[in-house]
């Protein structure tokens, strides 16, 4: 459900996206809110799915998961069967990140985390390759993020 968003709606969403650790008095201070206030802001952004949770931000190299591959993934047909059956079975996957339906040349592209390229070659071999209907797999590995995961912006 989307809601119409105000300044300081887009302020709090701002601060979260910085810092998910903000106590519900530290938001409120920051945009000149009350905490009642505050908190009846940010029930209704979690409500209506605006803020649908929130993570910890953790780092690659200190859980030995330093490589980043991306996967270009063609499926052997288009039908709905096909479809699902892939997306069940790459969503049990937990090496994929990410994978997003794709308009273009492939299918799906998948974010996936490895440690290094033996570990990418038992992902590729006994996870990705094997997932159904898959008929093509083009993959290019990161050499550094540019530009790392960053908030929207409000």
């Amino acid at each position: 459900m989307e809601i119409e968003l105000d300044r300081i709606d887009r302020e709090l969403l701002r601060l979260l996206q910085e810092d998910g650790r903000l106590s519900n008095a530290q938001l409120a201070e920051q945009v000149a809110l009350s905490p009642s206030a505050c908190l009846r802001r940010l029930q209704r952004l979690e409500q209506s799915g605006t803020i649908h949770g929130y993570r910890a931000l953790l780092s690659p190299e200190a859980i030995g998961r330093s490589m980043t591959v991306f996967i270009e993934v063609t499926l052997s047909g288009q039908g709905s069967p096909a479809l699902d059956a892939f997306e069940r079975a790459v969503a049990a996957c937990p090496a994929v990140l990410e994978c997003h339906l794709m308009s273009g040349d492939f299918d799906y592209l998948l974010r996936v985390a490895v440690a290094d390229m033996a570990d990418y070659e038992r992902v590729h071999r006994h996870s990705i390759s094997a997932l159904p209907h898959v008929a093509r797999l083009r993959t290019a590995f990161a050499m550094r993020a540019v530009i790392p995961l960053r908030a929207y912006p409000l």
